[in-house]
């Protein structure tokens, strides 16, 4: 049985959480980081979130929000 979308989105969205986890570590220790292909990959995720019907997009808020949160982490690490 395949995923329902948005349980696979949601899978999406830990991943990429887990991937801005481990690049905000690298940044704040002083590591050099190769980014390419993160604006890629959130632009199909924030667009497959988008393609979901309102209701089970709703329910994605606030994973998206914590995605959020961990983004502008990794900038600010960056930043520094």
């Amino acid at each position: 049985m395949t995923p329902q979308p948005q349980q696979a989105i949601l899978a999406s969205i830990e991943q990429m959480d887990s991937t801005l986890a481990v690049a905000t570590a690298l940044a704040e220790s002083g590591r050099a980081l190769d980014l390419h292909g993160l604006e890629e990959d959130m632009t199909r995720l924030c667009g497959a979130v988008l393609l979901l019907p309102a209701e089970d997009g709703r329910v994605l808020r606030p994973a998206m929000a914590g995605l959020l949160a961990r983004l502008e982490g990794l900038s600010a690490a960056l930043l520094r």
